[in-house]
């Protein structure tokens, strides 16, 4: 159970989360599920999280913007950035505090529309090569489980899949589906490699009570109807919105 916190409390917790009296948010353009829009006028579930966090602390908010989950997460762990927004993952809890996700999202295959691979199991295998956003989740993820396939990166997987004639690329399933539907000679395996937990996080030496406050508000804002709001209103699908804690 939680308590409402009182002004002395949010006043400390906005000096350790914000200690130059603003709070820096990095925001990933690179993935459409979660922030839409340009540098200078983004829109999104995370757009919205960060603004909600900023009031709740009576701190002004600066949008650093970036077209990669690897770019975000290191504005933060260089110090740059007081917030982030990213999937939460093994490699980067050494220096990230996570809340519980808001969303949860899936990471999907796509391959030529006339490979025999059928599905999510076969693609790892001798002599497949895998397409990957560098530094995403999937990214991650698929470079520490994959036995037999191989990762190649680049700035989209998707393009990089189609630029190398890879036998597989690897994405988000809104975009990777939006991709399939826009290339006749491409087609995605039926089911996910992984679910991409989206979470709020902030470097992990800040004190428990700020991380507290962050865990908090994001279960909160996921009760009240904030996050699945926040969705619907941007085009999102608001069934991503994550389950409690």
């Amino acid at each position: 159970m939680t308590t409402t916190p009182n002004s002395a409390h949010l006043a400390a917790v906005a000096a350790d989360l914000a200690p130059t009296g603003t709070l820096r948010t990095s925001i990933n353009l690179g993935n459409p599920v979660l922030a839409q829009g340009t540098p200078d006028a983004p829109a999104g579930i995370t757009v919205d999280l960060a603004r909600e966090i900023g009031a709740r602390l009576a701190l002004p908010v600066e949008l650093l913007c970036f077209d990669a989950a690897r770019k975000s997460f290191g504005a933060m762990a260089e110090g740059r950035a007081d917030l982030c927004f990213l999937a939460v993952d093994p490699a980067r809890e050494k220096e990230v505090a996570f809340t519980s996700p808001y969303v949860v999202i899936e990471g999907v295959y796509a391959v030529p529309r006339d490979s025999a691979i059928s599905t999510v199991e076969a693609v790892d295998a001798p002599g497949v090569r895998i397409g990957v956003k560098q530094g995403s989740a999937y990214d991650l993820f698929l470079s520490r489980s994959l036995v037999h396939a191989t990762v190649v990166r680049g700035e989209e997987g998707v393009d990089v899949f189609r630029a190398e004639g890879l036998e597989a690329g690897a994405g988000i399933r809104q975009p990777m589906t939006a991709y399939a539907a826009a290339h006749e000679d491409v087609r995605l395996i039926e089911g996910r490699f992984m679910e991409i937990r989206q979470a709020v996080g902030t470097t992990s030496g800040r004190r428990p009570e700020t991380v507290a406050f962050l865990r908090d508000t994001v279960e909160e804002l996921k009760t009240n109807g904030f996050v699945a709001a926040s969705l619907r209103r941007t085009g999102q699908d608001p069934a991503l919105l994550a389950p409690p804690a």
